[in-house]
């Protein structure tokens, strides 16, 4: 009996030990990473938190507009099809790029403003930069700020975020410098009196002080590439929706901003 009980015993505390062994292990560990927000000084971070004095506000207020604004031959708005925008578009932009089903390739959040407009409403083509792409991409992403980025978990777009991975370590331009090389490795330190940022999506489309302008992820990739004395990729290429995706899948879990401010 005794070795019995013992035996029990025994394997009670085994149970218990692999019960916390797993419960530590689901614990997260710390999360390190930070937005750009964090690095910006306090006055500007102000900006960014207040809807009135956030330059960036102006464009989505414009894309609230935009938003019932009928188009196209049928006088069609995108409020006709999805509704109220703060109700419909609640948690989109978050899940972006994400995977097109007609295309069969990957789409960021702006391409699919485009796809609609063009196929939907058939309205006068959007293009990329446009004070109205950027004023739509702007209201519909405001409706997921304080939300987490939520990349998809879709094998379809694992290739893309590969191929973003690779280009994001790659060393490129004249001065033979990678995303990573100044992201990774020197984030935090200052380049030409302004903070190296982590290089996480979390705010866009965003204003930048620099530009004094609304401008996309994308706008901001190619300043980094002319920067380092690189030809840039087009707007809307494979290469640069293959780098959002990879970065949006980095980021995930991380706050979305939108429309963030930067210096």
């Amino acid at each position: 009996m005794r070795r019995a009980r013992c035996a029990i015993f025994v394997s009670l505390v085994a149970l218990l030990g692999s019960l916390a062994a797993s419960t530590l292990a689901q614990q997260k560990a710390p999360d390190h990473r930070r937005s750009g927000f964090q690095m910006m000084q306090p006055a500007l971070q102000e900006m960014q938190r207040d809807d009135g004095s956030n330059p960036g506000m102006l464009w989505a207020r414009e894309g609230e507009r935009l938003w019932r604004e009928k188009t196209g031959p049928d006088q069609r708005a995108c409020a006709d099809c999805h509704g109220d925008a703060t109700v419909a578009m609640r948690g989109v932009a978050a899940r972006y790029p994400a995977f097109d089903e007609a295309g069969r390739t990957p789409i960021d959040l702006a391409g699919r403003i485009m796809q609609c407009r063009a196929d939907r409403q058939g309205g006068p083509k959007l293009t990329r930069e446009s004070r109205a792409l950027l004023s739509l991409s702007s209201y519909v992403a405001l409706q997921s700020r304080g939300l987490p980025l939520a990349p998809p978990d879709d094998e379809r777009l694992k290739a893309a975020r590969a191929e973003g991975e690779r280009l994001f370590n790659a060393r490129m331009g004249q001065l033979n410098l990678s995303c990573a090389g100044c992201h990774d490795g020197y984030a935090g330190a200052k380049l030409g009196g302004s903070v190296i940022p982590e290089a996480h999506p979390t705010g866009y489309p965003l204003y930048r002080l620099e530009w004094q302008d609304v401008g996309s992820l994308q706008r901001r990739l190619r300043n980094c590439m002319i920067g380092v004395r690189a030809d840039p990729f087009a707007y809307g290429s494979d290469e640069f929706i293959a780098l959002e995706a990879y970065l949006a899948q980095r980021a995930g879990g991380m706050t979305l901003e939108t429309p963030a401010v930067r210096p």
